[in-house]
């Protein structure tokens, strides 16, 4: 009985220690925790959206059974769900993992999960549209230092340059077949003839492709968001794909394909190019698949920035 309260003490198996039979373990903890979490909209008012957690120390004490799985549970409840979800509410929750488990673990790790909802103007029209992105925002905290990390999953269209190139090529012998025995070309009819079905025998395939963008910041205070990645991977592929959209948003949408020709190395390229602009990030994880229309498999690349023990090890 416990003195104070009257109450039975309850028992605690992992309290158990036997320094032959427990052995450290990396990581340890819940994966999938529900919990909504709070953003912040363009107009500085927050709103909530459900999000999953994980949440996971190391066990370093080699004589202990387990960890204290209800003070992570209950820390990551109590605080995700009243605070503004920023990089510095990240580092903040860790370093409580860290504060409920000392002399048991060393390293913490906190990885949140949600769908963000952002509003996008059409390409060419005054239409908005909503879209989901995906969103990882993460820390892994070793001894007290901390590592931001922010993930974000892009949606965008790749057009084939080989593609484009062979039905350019079928368009230019189709072209000569059809006006070589005319002695005087005449502008309107070669004019009239390119907006025929006649004048485009081909077109090049394209396909929706995935851009997943995982990025270190350089520390919990970086004011480069979540949202200002998705604007960055978008604007350096150009081709994100559209909500709302009349026929002037389509057409611009096929001028875009047709200027930013891809194949998958190219894409990753492209978004290694906008990063290393990038101050705020320390380094990056570029992983991009083309799903492939012309094959039943999927073309992709994976780059990184190359940072000496970094993301590179993912």
């Amino acid at each position: 009985m416990d003195k104070l309260t009257d109450k039975p003490k309850l028992a605690d198996v992992a309290l158990e220690t036997r320094k032959d039979l427990y052995p450290p373990i990396d990581q340890v903890g819940m994966g999938n925790i529900e919990v909504p979490v709070l953003l912040a909209s363009d107009q500085g008012s927050l709103f909530r959206v459900p999000a999953r957690v994980n949440a996971k120390v190391s066990l370093d004490r080699a004589s202990s059974r387990g960890i204290h799985m209800s003070r992570l549970y209950l820390s990551v409840q109590e605080m995700l769900s009243s605070k503004a979800l920023n990089y510095a509410l990240l580092e903040e929750l860790s370093q409580e993992f860290l504060k409920t488990h000392k002399d048991l673990s060393r390293h913490a790790y906190l990885a949140v999960k949600f769908e963000a909802p952002l509003q996008r103007k059409a390409l060419k029209s005054e239409n908005k549209a909503w879209r989901t992105y995906p969103v990882t925002l993460s820390v892994e905290n070793f001894e007290g230092r901390p590592k931001i990390l922010a993930e974000v999953l892009v949606t965008y269209s790749s057009t084939c340059p080989a593609s484009a190139a062979l039905s350019r090529q079928l368009i230019q012998d189709h072209f000569k077949k059809e006006f070589l025995s005319q002695d005087e070309l005449n502008f309107e009819d070669i004019h009239q003839w390119l907006g025929s079905s006649e004048g485009v025998i081909a077109t090049p395939h394209a396909q929706r492709s995935e851009a997943r963008v995982k990025v270190q910041l350089q520390s919990s205070s970086s004011a480069f968001s979540f949202e200002d990645l998705i604007d960055v991977v978008e604007d350096a592929l150009q081709t994100p794909v559209q909500g709302a959209v009349k026929r002037e948003d389509e057409q611009e949408f096929a001028l875009r394909n047709g200027q930013n020709l891809m194949f998958c190395e190219d894409a990753s390229r492209r978004i290694k190019a906008a990063l290393d602009r990038v101050p705020d990030v320390a380094d990056y994880l570029i992983e991009v698949k083309h799903l492939e229309s012309l094959h039943p498999h999927n073309a992709e690349a994976l780059i990184t920035k190359g940072v000496n023990n970094g993301l590179r090890s993912y």
